[in-house]
């Protein structure tokens, strides 16, 4: 669906309610109610042939009387009639329709979609609550109550939770842009409403509730672009395998681990919470006050020391930390607490202080360089009511600037006495929560937030491997397996593909037999391992079919025997090919790691990190998209060890992080260049001297077919067959690539070498240096929605761009924007043909059907070279421009 037709379909000037009804029970009647009381200003027409009006306005008995073609339809009969009506709707020209309807099979759900996309008709829903505008005063939804004017918008899958949420943002006067319930998105899903909320002026922030996600790609690239200008939060269904059924049941859609969806809203720079409390929470704090935080440590001032060490053990267990106070901060508050002569953090002020004592110890911290972010902790006290503790906080505040202001959290504990505290910091834009544990959980909402954030504009560091990789010879092997009609590769033959990506397997020989074992051990040398092949048992040390630190040939054809006859006990059926012989490798003082390649419903193939075990499920590993660069690979193995699946041992070396970055980087790439790779397990990898030694390998092929509806991977990689060498006019070579994250700084010093007039050209008027976040934006790119090409060339040992060309598709993929700029001291060289070339070819690549573009009149040498390219010219005497237009369709 287009981002014109979803923008429509959010700005009706018109409704038409199919099947209203004055029948209170029925859906017609509450919708008609809803929209009466709402205020919107434009006509509201019944439909119904049971009727002569319905809430005292006249009522039409069918679709073809309407005196006029609604902008919007909210159709509210039952599931049966639901063809019938879309098709009525579509011949008088009605193009967006809400179905409230529920209970639909799968057949008629998707009768009902071919017949929209024929009739041209967009759908929110089946099984939806409606749609609420609260700035135009729609409300057409069968929703109990109403919702305020905000800057926030919701979306959910379930109509339930949309009546909590909006029960809940009623008692806390929260309101909102827009409030949409898309049910089972047969039509508009979660990709098309992050695309036009993430743009929308009036959105500040957005909150989703999920239940299931089909296009895993489109979700990421249209939830990273929203991210990248406002939170996004999200609460996700399904974490236990029950609950993912019943949202499977729910939606219809197949689910994936939630460990996987975990990686995703992080890789999206998320939020991610897990409950509707917690979804509360995350709204007063992130999304009422979406400012980044500047630091992460917390300091906590308390008048009691029970809710402080509550707060300190929810914030260390939660992965948080504490600020510590300088010593001058020390010795004031000292001076002001009679009771401590060693005040620290948290700064206990005591039950016994009077709101002046609150009052000096708060200018302190308020003031204290080191304190960032403040939370107030305050239980009931006799000597004064909470509300005076509350005036006093929002009075301090307004003493300092806002953007000198500590980020500032407050708990006012208890009930009844501290009721009026917490309005009044509700009323002054203070969060406020019950508990100390709620307070410290809604803070490191806010420091995962930032985390996640980091994610999107961090720079990653380069890796210097590729040399190690030979895809070519990889993908000739695999074939090879294939067309034997293999489909289950042990270590012996996985280690051969590894090998072409630079992954170091242990020698292993193969046996069919126990006496072809025993000859094979000789050969190899005591003492060795034996394994078992077997495509049947996926892990075969839990039953036996590993057997460690065998010293004599006897000892390994007499292991063979025997466990052939278990396993045949055990697994009658079981397919054995033999066994694998290794020499054991040195393991002491060796970390043990587990790394493995595993494909998911609608992600597709996702990496696993954990600790060498006998069984790596998700709940025993960390888990990344890929593709990964190094720094990503970073997040995955800080994630490891956040988890606890990935424990620092106390061993003579630790793991080298930067060469275990390369290795997971290797695997990626793995991932990325050989789609045949279904699964893969490496285990253990005993990671030594800086080295990592693969001791088991298993893999498991099969043909992938393409899928015209869905791409393999989540995440678009880089684009690597773009890369290309070019040949500029001083008959140098240079290269013309697609821009990647290492990049930043050579856009750097590339921005910093344009002089004025280059940069008033492209940027119409005097523009500062871009500082790192705004690099970071420009480096780090959605190769889906967007593109930019540089030319480079190795200059004193260094890359150096020559020059960049940027388009920005629409998420409808029919438009693009292009801009152009070649370095200052490199024109005249054929770069802005060649870069503008390329975008040219990309956007047909894409299939986008027009690029335009827009530069000053003094611009001559951009103006005619996009004139020779074909582009129509045409300039804008208002704004003073001149406007550049290519037709490729």
């Amino acid at each position: 669906m287009s981002l014109k037709r979803i923008t429509q379909f959010f700005n009706p000037s018109s409704v038409a309610v199919i099947g209203a009804s004055n029948i209170s029970t029925r859906a017609g009647f509450v919708v008609m109610r809803n929209l009466l009381q709402g205020g919107f200003k434009g006509p509201i027409m019944p439909v119904t042939p049971s009727h002569s009006a319905v809430h005292g306005v006249l009522a039409y008995p069918s679709i073809a009387d309407l005196p006029k073609v609604p902008d919007l339809a909210v159709i509210c009969t039952n599931k049966n009639t639901l063809i019938d009506i879309i098709e009525q709707l579509g011949e008088l020209g009605c193009k967006t329709a809400i179905v409230i309807a529920d209970g639909l099979s799968e057949e008629q759900k998707s009768a009902l979609k071919a017949c929209a996309q024929a009739k041209q008709v967009t759908l929110l829903g089946p099984n939806c609550l409606g749609l609420l505008i609260p700035h135009i005063g729609l409300n057409a939804s069968f929703s109990h109550t109403v919702a305020s004017p905000g800057k926030i918008a919701f979306v959910s899958q379930s109509a339930a939770v949309c009546s909590t949420i909006l029960d809940w943002a009623k008692n806390k006067e929260i309101g909102f842009s827009y409030f949409v319930s898309v049910g089972d998105c047969l039509d508009i899903n979660f990709n098309e409403l992050l695309d036009f909320l993430g743009r929308d002026a009036k959105t500040k922030a957005i909150l989703l509730y999920i239940d299931n996600i089909e296009d895993i790609r489109g979700f990421i690239s249209a939830a990273r672009a929203a991210a990248f200008s406002k939170p996004v939060i999200a609460i996700k269904t399904g974490k236990t395998s029950a609950g993912a059924l019943a949202a499977e049941i729910h939606t219809g859609g197949k689910q994936s681990s939630d460990a996987v969806y975990d990686a995703l809203f992080q890789r999206a720079g998320m939020l991610r919470v897990n409950d509707l409390r917690e979804l509360f929470a995350a709204t007063q704090t992130l999304a009422m006050h979406p400012k980044l935080l500047k630091v992460e440590q917390l300091t906590i001032l308390t008048n009691g020391g029970g809710p402080g060490v509550m707060a300190v053990d929810e914030l260390i267990q939660s992965s948080g930390k504490l600020a510590e106070l300088s010593a001058e901060t020390r010795n004031a508050l000292n001076k002001v607490i009679p009771q401590s002569e060693t005040t620290s953090n948290p700064v206990d002020i005591f039950g016994d202080s009077a709101p002046a004592r609150y009052k000096q110890a708060l200018e302190i911290l308020l003031h204290a360089k080191e304190v960032k972010n403040l939370l107030i902790i305050h239980t009931p006290s006799a000597l004064a009511p909470s509300e005076d503790y509350a005036n006093i906080i929002v009075e301090t505040l307004q003493t300092l600037p806002k953007m000198a202001r500590p980020y500032v959290i407050t708990n006012f504990m208890g009930e009844d006495a501290s009721y009026a505290a917490r309005k009044v910091c509700s009323n002054n834009a203070i969060p406020t929560y019950r508990t100390p544990e709620g307070a410290v959980g809604a803070f490191m909402h806010l420091v995962t937030y930032r985390r996640n954030q980091k994610h999107l504009t961090q720079t990653p560091e380069s890796n210097t491997d590729d040399a190690k990789i030979n895809k070519v010879a990889a993908k000739a092997l695999i074939n090879e397996f294939l067309d034997d009609g293999q489909s289950y590769l042990p270590t012996h033959q996985a280690s051969q593909v590894l090998n072409h990506y630079g992954i170091t397997c242990i020698q292993t020989e193969v046996a069919y037999t126990p006496t072809e074992a025993r000859e094979q051990a000789i050969e190899l040398g005591f003492p060795v391992a034996l394994k078992l092949i077997s495509p049947s048992i996926a892990s075969k040390s839990e039953v036996g079919g590993v057997v460690l630190n065998l010293n004599d040939a006897n000892e390994v054809e007499q292991t063979a025997f025997a466990m052939l006859i278990r396993i045949k006990n055990t697994y009658p059926d079981a397919v054995i090919e033999g066994f694998s012989l290794q020499k054991m490798a040195p393991r002491a003082g060796a970390n043990e790691l587990r790394i493995a390649i595993k494909t998911e419903p609608n992600f597709g193939p996702v990496i696993l990190l954990g600790e060498a075990g006998t069984g790596l499920e998700y709940a025993q590993a960390a888990v990344a998209l890929p593709p990964l660069n190094m720094n990503l690979a970073k997040y995955l193995i800080a994630a490891a060890h956040d988890k606890g699946v990935l424990k620092e041992r106390i061993l003579p070396e630790k793991v080298d992080k930067y060469r275990l970055c390369a290795l997971l980087t290797r695997i990626s790439q793995l991932v990325i260049d050989q789609p045949d790779i279904s699964s893969m397990e490496l285990n253990p990898i005993l990671a030594s001297n800086g080295q990592f030694l693969v001791l088991d390998a298993t893999m498991t092929l099969s043909r992938y077919q393409t899928q015209s509806n869905r791409k393999r991977l989540s995440i678009r990689p880089y684009p690597i067959e773009l890369v290309e060498v070019v040949t500029l006019k001083n008959n140098t070579q240079a290269t013309l690539r697609p821009i990647k994250p290492e990049d930043e700084q050579a856009h750097k010093a590339f921005d910093e070498s344009l002089n004025k007039e280059d940069r008033y050209k492209r940027f119409f008027g005097e523009l500062p240096q871009f500082n790192h976040d705004q690099l970071a934006k420009m480096t780090q790119i959605d190769y889906d929605r967007e593109m930019a090409f540089i030319v480079c060339q190795r200059f004193e040992g260094k890359t150096r761009t020559l020059g960049v060309s940027r388009v920005i598709m629409d998420p409808d993929n029919l438009h693009a924007e292009f801009a152009i700029v070649v370095r200052s001291d490199c024109q005249g060289l054929g770069l802005g043909r060649i870069l503008m070339s390329a975008a040219i070819n990309h956007c047909k690549r894409q299939g986008v059907e027009s690029i335009e573009g827009i530069t000053l009149p003094e611009n001559t040498g951009m103006i005619e070279l996009a004139r020779k390219l074909g582009f129509k010219i045409s300039r804008d005497f208002e704004e003073g421009s001149i406007n550049m237009v290519l037709k490729i369709k």
